[in-house]
């Protein structure tokens, strides 16, 4: 699947990640809560984003690709992959 991100670079999602990958990823993600219950950002962001970026792109996931990346395109990239990756989990199976 190919998208745009906000910087207009294209990026291919890998599609095709296992369940253990995809759970591996999920389970790395350390999110940061705020007095109220909301999220309000994520711990070791860096290496979460690289792991993501190395697991979820379908090419140009080398370090000589991710290196020329802009904090806000490895942000974006990884937003969207994480959406891509948990499209139906709050819904229940029949």
């Amino acid at each position: 699947m190919e998208i745009k991100l906000k910087s207009g670079r294209k990026i291919k999602i890998n599609t095709n990640i296992s369940l253990d990958d995809r759970d591996s990823l999920l389970d790395g993600i350390k999110y940061q809560v705020d007095k109220d219950g909301n999220v309000s950002g994520f711990e070791c962001m860096n290496a979460t984003v690289t792991k993501w970026l190395r697991l979820g792109l379908d090419g140009g996931n080398s370090d000589e690709e991710l290196i020329k990346w802009s904090i806000e395109e490895r942000t974006d990239a990884f937003l969207k992959i994480q959406k891509e990756l948990t499209l139906g989990e709050g819904k229940a199976s029949k």
